[in-house]
């Protein structure tokens, strides 16, 4: 191993020793010119000391350990406690992992080498519905923050307002959608600055004693994320860092993200030394030309070279194939940084998953080109979803962090067990129109023309919309311009002698917004149209954030406006959420001893109909494992009440559905499935011990389906 590869606190030995001598020598000067003064010598020549700030400074810096914790940037490096600190971090999200695996998903990346963790704060999570605040169970930021101190482990804590991150709405609350009129997200519109001071003002006094000067582990705090790729509103930058500064004080780090070319930087920066420009770029570009570029937009002296999204892997959309990387380039690429004393940030180290409806959306060339984030988030990170660590990134990059960390790695702990514990047989407890036909719901709102599912104080889930019509001898075209995001057409008569559910006859997509054919029934009395709107997740990024769900616009019956709506909110529940608090399918689980019998003995025959579907998972030793989905078409699944996400294994490709330990139980295990259209033909999922992204076809990639 060479010298220049030798690494104490992440620095090179070389250079260490340089700035060592370099050091020593101004502070024996310094102390000489003291002993001099002391007794009169020379003091008409040295009695303006031109250099004795910058060597007190210098002093004060080695001399701060055992004074006061201190993490701060100067001479372009990184300094904590008055010596020269290299981050090596990671991405691990505490709203993607439950908290009973908090410390073993941290522990796996101490294992890794990381000295630091990187982690959003989203809004949504913890503002669900306007002052409904929440943080508690997996929105216990406070818990995880005490976690990272206790395991020695730094923090970068993003606090938004927008995080991306592929989160609904970029991590927005929902509820900002309602207001009218529109207030302009990621801008100085008063009204918006109003919203964010007033959440800032609850969230930052509650993580100023988090900070490392205070004894926590929080070393640094972004604003913002990414704004150069959207706007250019150099006023609204300015207010967050007011914000910020009026809450956590001068000494906090401040910083921000944006893609490393100049156009980025010129928007999303802000010059001078009042807060920090951190770059990210494509793994596989040379990192140190984008290091350059970033120092031209930080203060002299203060640009130590961070890459704060250094990516191991990728996202992946529904209908695409699960995205890889490969792992020596991964590793090549961060000892390009590493070796020469720049910081990186691997994101993920852990990527996790998106539990209930929570996971966000991306849009092509306009906002028709909607492409819906899976449920899993394990982003080919080197921790696995389920926290296995056994895989050639894990090793490679742990290989290369090692050569830069001056102590010894912590031992790699063992993948967790998991266990396939096999077939469970499903029922079909009631069709969603039962339930719809038979509880007595509160919030149904009758109205001309739809509404979006936000004006009703619906941020998540599905929406039925119900209106009559008179039917056509040759039946009628329906069309629908706008509809966020996928919305099954069904028709039934009108009368209350009519016992038949209604009739499914087609589904519009917001890709897809084609036409349908609605046929005559033949019913005595007029017709009734249900439209059940799914809100497959918000877009996180990009132009096109301002994205409300449900029916956007009229409904056309042969060109002519239909009117006279019934709306009913079906939300069920979401990830930070009372388990009890929903009609909907605690209405499912109390019929589960009353099947509805069917013959599903060929899927060709049988008709789409949103159903609940319930059965018993057994368990005689809880462990982690997957609920394999093949054979089924589109849907949602509860365990025990909690949301473990969405399926859609006929787009692929993810087939099956992580489930933590920690969400089971020994002995019987409530599972209720909300199938969207077919089941799988024999009723039965499979519980087996691995992640499975094989189904769909591999000509789905970059396609849309219905």
């Amino acid at each position: 191993m060479s010298t220049t590869t030798v690494k104490k606190n992440g620095i090179s030995s070389l250079r260490l020793a340089a700035m060592a001598k370099k050091r020593r020598v101004g502070t024996t000067i310094f102390m000489l010119l003291l002993t001099l003064l002391a007794f009169g010598a020379f003091a008409p020549a040295f009695a303006p000391l031109p250099s004795l700030s910058s060597s007190r400074s210098n002093l004060a810096r080695l001399n701060s350990v055992g004074d006061e914790r201190k993490f701060e940037i100067a001479d372009d490096m990184f300094w904590k406690d008055g010596k020269p600190f290299q981050i090596i971090g990671g991405d691990l999200h505490y709203f993607r992992v439950l908290p009973e695996y908090w410390e073993d998903r941290l522990l796996r990346a101490k294992a890794l080498g990381l000295n630091t963790i990187q982690t959003y704060v989203p809004w949504n999570l913890h503002e669900p519905t306007e002052g409904q605040l929440v943080f508690e169970g997996i929105a216990d930021i406070f818990s995880f923050l005490n976690l990272c101190q206790k395991l020695d482990l730094l923090v970068m804590l993003r606090v938004g307002p927008y995080i991306c991150a592929e989160w609904d709405f970029g991590g927005f609350p929902a509820w900002l959608l309602a207001i009218e009129p529109a207030v302009k997200l990621r801008s100085s519109d008063p009204a918006f600055i109003d919203l964010v001071e007033r959440w800032w003002g609850i969230l930052l006094p509650k993580i100023v004693s988090s900070a490392y000067k205070n004894g926590g582990p929080i070393i640094m705090v972004q604003i913002e994320n990414e704004f150069g790729s959207y706007g250019d509103d150099k006023a609204y930058l300015h207010h967050l860092v007011r914000i910020a500064r009026r809450h956590l004080g001068d000494d906090v780090i401040l910083y921000t993200t944006d893609g490393g070319s100049r156009e980025n930087l010129n928007k999303g920066t802000i010059p001078g030394d009042a807060i920090f420009s951190a770059v990210d770029f494509s793994t596989g570009d040379d990192p140190w030309p984008n290091f350059m570029l970033q120092k031209e937009f930080n203060a002299p002296g203060k640009s130590p070279p961070l890459s704060s999204e250094f990516y191991t892997g990728w996202l992946t959309h529904w209908g695409e194939h699960i995205a890889n990387t490969d792992a020596t380039v991964t590793a090549t690429y961060l000892e390009k940084i590493l070796s020469r004393n720049g910081s990186a940030v691997l994101y993920m180290a852990h990527g996790g998953t998106n539990f209930g409806f929570y996971s966000g959306a991306n849009t092509g060339a306009d906002e028709t080109d909607y492409k819906p984030d899976l449920s899993s988030y394990d982003y080919d990170a080197p921790i696995k979803e389920s926290g296995d660590i056994d895989n050639p990134k894990y090793q490679a990059l742990r290989r290369v962090i090692a050569k830069y960390t001056a102590a010894p790695l912590a031992s790699v702990p063992s993948n967790n067990e998991k266990k396939a514990y096999g077939l469970i047989k499903l029922q079909k407890t009631k069709s969603l129109f039962n339930i719809v036909d038979t509880t007595d719901f509160d919030g149904i709102t009758e109205s001309e023309n739809p509404l979006a599912m936000e004006s009703l104080g619906q941020m998540f889930g599905f929406m039925l919309y119900v209106s009559d019509y008179k039917a056509k001898t040759n039946g009628s075209l329906l069309f629908i311009p706008k509809v966020h995001d996928r919305a099954q057409v069904f028709i039934s008569c009108t009368s209350d002698d009519y016992e038949e559910n209604p009739k499914y006859v087609g589904t519009v997509a917001r890709w897809s917004n084609t036409s349908i054919r609605l046929s005559n029934t033949r019913c005595t009395s007029d017709n009734r149209i249900y439209i059940l709107v799914e809100n497959m997740g918000r877009i996180n990024y990009g132009q096109y954030i301002f994205d409300k769900k449900g029916i956007l616009s009229p409904v056309y019956l042969d060109g002519e406006p239909l009117q006279k709506w019934k709306m009913l909110p079906i939300p069920f529940h979401n990830l930070n959420e009372d388990r009890k608090i929903n009609s909907v399918i605690s209405d499912a689980y109390i019929d589960i001893r009353k099947p509805v019998q069917n013959n599903l003995k060929s899927k060709r025959n049988y008709r789409p109909e949103p159903s609940f579907y319930t059965g018993h998972l057994s368990v005689d030793e809880v462990k982690d494992t997957f609920l394999s989905f093949r054979g089924w078409s589109k849907g949602v699944a509860f365990i025990n009440g909690f949301n473990i996400g969405r399926f859609w294994p006929s787009f692929g490709p993810q087939c099956n559905l992580y489930v933590p330990a920690p969400v089971l139980q020994e002995g019987k295990n409530l599972l209720v499935i909300f199938e969207l259209e077919t089941p799988n033909a024999e009723l039965f999922v499979t519980s087996v011990d691995h992640p499975d992204f094989t189904c769909g076809s591999s000509a789905n990639s970059q396609v849309h389906q219905i």
